[in-house]
């Protein structure tokens, strides 16, 4: 018996004396897949034109070497990360990512310059999910695209957004997962607009059209998602909150929430039972703002934990389509999926490890002193000894083990290139 299969064992005996089955936590964990980010690898750049410059609230930071700068480079951190992470996955894909030798715009794109994806995606055994690029082009006229005054504008977007739609559809039906097509519009002002409501009634209609055709929703599902606000857009976002909250209910389409993308003092683990009583189901980007939407790299603090406490406490796993977004080129990027990606599933795995039926009888009977003790002991309970069986049940690293694996890989690939 290995010492991590020991310190199980002893985990397992813990954790049953308050009623919680370990196996169970651990073959639902086994079930969940994280949507993990493509555009980590290569700072959101993505292959549409060389140039690669960011727009629209978008901005990656720090100069760390091994960048990926072609799709089949992106492909190869990408299996090198997934081979450390336990599970099977998805990839979530950005329009601007299409891998062809065509000189192709966004409101040319087809399904066919995402073929490889699609092959590679099969043959790794990965979901794929999409987002059309409204951002980062020289059609994101004045800070806006589908909000734009131009109607000239809006229909190129508008075409954008409708071939994207198609593409997710194909990639759905390709991989036999449903595929996640997520809206992010950043248009918005610098300044205090005069009208905020001409610009929200453009995109309102805008997105209206897109979504006027109407696909299989076993191959492909719409997600709309708000922004407070991003650089350029600070004093106003067309696409607020309150935006998609109704365009969502009332279009019945998935709402996304982002973890960064509300108020510095404002977290989206108190609206997930809310909005779950409403839509029909819920995006969620997990990231980590730090005192505005900056994208970091996911890490195991008290919001991301309150998090998963709220899928798992309240049944919304199967409600909920879990994706990363973050991306940090400070750091070895393959790092920073790993992390962000275990810590997600270990956050998951320690709101599993709860004697949730019971913590809720206690509330219902009002006893507020059992419920506190429980919680606050649970703090000390070995959910870490439960997570590394996990990683060894799936063949992949434990502990501080992984980075040896990245700094390998970072020596023999990366800093070749």
């Amino acid at each position: 018996m290995s010492d991590v299969t020991k310190r199980y064992e002893e985990a397992k005996a813990r954790y049953a004396a308050i009623g919680v089955d370990t196996e169970a936590a651990l073959a639902k964990l086994q079930t969940v897949k994280i949507s993990m980010h493509c555009w980590q690898g290569d700072d959101v750049k993505g292959f549409l034109s060389p140039e690669g410059e960011l727009t629209g609230g978008i901005m990656a930071t720090g100069n760390y070497p091994g960048a990926a700068h072609t799709p089949a480079q992106l492909r190869q951190d990408l299996e090198k990360a997934y081979s450390l992470i336990p599970g099977q996955h998805k990839l979530n894909l950005h329009a601007i990512y299409l891998d062809t030798d065509e000189n192709v715009d966004l409101n040319e794109i087809e399904p066919k310059h995402f073929e490889k994806w699609v092959n590679w995606a099969k043959e790794q055994g990965l979901g794929l999910d999409f987002n059309p690029t409204f951002f980062s082009h020289p059609m994101m006229k004045d800070g806006m695209t589908l909000s734009h005054p131009d109607a000239e504008v809006r229909e190129y977007w508008i075409e954008h957004g409708k071939r994207a739609r198609r593409i997710a559809a194909y990639m759905g039906e390709a991989t036999g997962q449903v595929c996640i097509d997520n809206f992010w519009v950043p248009d918005g002002m610098k300044d205090n607009p005069i009208d905020r409501y001409l610009p929200r009634k453009r995109l309102m209609e805008s997105l209206d059209t897109i979504f006027a055709e109407e696909l299989d929703e076993a191959f492909t599902q719409d997600a709309v998602e708000s922004k407070l606000f991003g650089l350029g857009a600070e004093a106003y976002t067309v696409g607020s909150h309150e935006f998609y909250m109704g365009y969502g209910l009332t279009r019945d389409k998935l709402v996304c929430l982002d973890a960064g993308h509300f108020h510095p003092t404002e977290v989206i683990s108190n609206k997930l039972s809310s909005l779950a009583l409403f839509s029909k189901g819920i995006m969620l980007h997990v990231s980590r703002p730090v005192r505005w939407d900056s994208d970091h790299v996911v890490i195991m603090d008290d919001e991301l934990q309150e998090i998963a406490k709220e899928l798992v406490r309240n049944d919304l796993l199967e409600k909920t389509n879990i994706g990363l977004d973050f991306f940090d080129a400070t750091i070895n990027r393959i790092a920073a999926w790993v992390v962000g990606t275990r810590n997600t599933q270990k956050a998951l795995l320690k709101a599993m490890l709860e004697p949730t039926s019971e913590l809720k009888e206690m509330e219902t009977a009002m006893d507020f002193t059992s419920r506190l003790v429980y919680t606050e002991e649970l703090k000390d309970y070995p959910y870490a000894d439960v997570w590394n069986y996990f990683c060894q049940q799936n063949g992949v690293p434990v502990g501080l083990e992984w980075l040896k694996d990245v700094r390998e890989y970072e020596k023999q690939i990366a800093d070749e290139r």
